[in-house]
This record gives structure tokens, sequence and C-alpha cells, in this order.
């Protein structure tokens, strides 16, 4: 099984930091966003990683290399601008194989257990679905959320959880999308479940949204606590 990992964003709200620093590559208790997913997915058993990049995306590939420091093996997307999630995925899908695959945000520090992937890709294709996505609790930023969750069935009703930026997906959903085109990920996802054809499931810990300085730094108080408590 393959990961992608979305490395592409501006970061707008981060801004003036992403000014110099690509967001992926912020640090939470010494050690970047983006590194964290990648040792975490190698410790899964994941290690054939696809990373997309274009905002100071020289960077991004500087600092991982090859990923043979960290176990993986790493090939790089690059956009010469933001072409969006399901644009970003679309460009990279030469480099992603045939099955399902995993699509993680890069800016985003999450403990939910890359290892359950395995068998959540497993049950996509026994099922017939085109898309899994693990769901979290509405964060104060996003109190309407994204998709509802019945019976590990994503739907549009309510009540409503957030889109945690975790998901797995067949190639298939991406193939109508020209590459080097922009597209949204969203309304992909929206047809599928209209379809029935998205599971889901509920991640109940922690998960963090690192979009602003404030939570960057609030997440980066929590960690460096966390690691240096008795």
């Amino acid at each position: 099984m393959k990961a992608m990992l979305l490395a592409a964003g501006r970061g707008e709200r981060m801004r003036p930091i992403t000014d110099h620093i690509p967001k992926p590559l912020l640090e939470v208790a010494g050690k970047p966003l983006i590194v964290r997913h990648i040792e975490n997915l190698v410790r899964a058993g994941i290690s054939e990683l696809v990373i997309n990049h274009a905002h100071l995306g020289a960077q991004i590939e500087q600092a991982l290399g090859d990923g043979s420091r960290f176990g993986a093996r790493i090939q790089y997307s690059p956009e010469a601008h933001a072409l969006e999630t399901a644009g970003g995925i679309a460009n990279a899908l030469p480099l992603l194989g045939n099955g399902p695959f995993a699509v993680i945000n890069g800016d985003i520090f999450c403990d939910y257990d890359f290892a359950c992937l395995h068998e959540r890709a497993a049950r996509l294709v026994a099922n017939g679905d085109t898309a899994h996505l693990v769901l979290v609790d509405n964060p104060p930023q996003h109190p309407g959320g994204d998709f509802g969750l019945n019976q590990l069935r994503v739907t549009d009703s309510v009540p409503r959880f957030t889109f945690s930026g975790i998901g797995i997906y067949r190639p298939a959903l991406f193939a109508g999308i020209p590459r080097g085109s922009i597209a949204p990920l969203a309304p992909l996802l929206r047809a599928q479940i209209a379809l029935a054809k998205v599971s889901g499931e509920h991640h109940p810990g922690l998960w963090v949204d690192v979009g602003t300085p404030q939570r960057l730094a609030e997440l980066d108080r929590q960690v460096s606590t966390l690691h240096n408590a008795p």
C-alpha cells in the first residue's frame, strides 16, 4: 500500500511564518509535522510515499530527500501552482499504483494509528467502495462539521463530524481529472456519498488542524509538556 502526503498548500493563515517555511515543515516539539507522518507511516508498514509540493517545494525535497533515512522511499509530485486536493492527487496518480492508497494532509497533527489503514483498504476493496474517510469531532473553528456517519457509512446527515484529512481512495475516483488541473476533493466525495460508496470511521483521539500561528504554538506547548512529563 502506498501513501500520499499533501504538502502543496500556501498556508495563508499561517503567514508570515509560511512566507519562508512550507507549512508541513513547521515543527511541533522540535520535529516537523510531515516528518511525524513519515515516521508513523513507516512504523505502520507503509514506506512507499508520494509527496506533492508547490510553495517552497525545494525546501521539502531538501529536508526529506529520498526518504531513506526514515526507512521510506519518497517520490515527489511537483506542482507549478497548488492544484487543490483532488487536482494534486490526480496529478500524482502515475506514482500511486493501481490499488487503493492513503492520503494524509501534511499540516495536521493526529495520533491516529496508521496501521489500521491496511485493514480499511482491504475492507474498501471487499465492499466495492471508492473511498474511506477518518472523521473527528468538530473543532471550535469548524463547528458545523463536514459529513455524517451512520454504521461506518459516510452520509450527508446530522450530526456531522469533521474530515480529518486522512483517507483511502481508489485511483478511479480521480481518473476523470486532467493532470495539471485544479480540482477540489469535496464535490467528488459528495457525489460518491450520494451513491453510498464511502465508508468511514470516527477517531476520538488527538487531532489538530495546524492552521494558525496560535494553534501551532498551543500544540507545541501541549506536545512538549507530554514529552517532558515524568
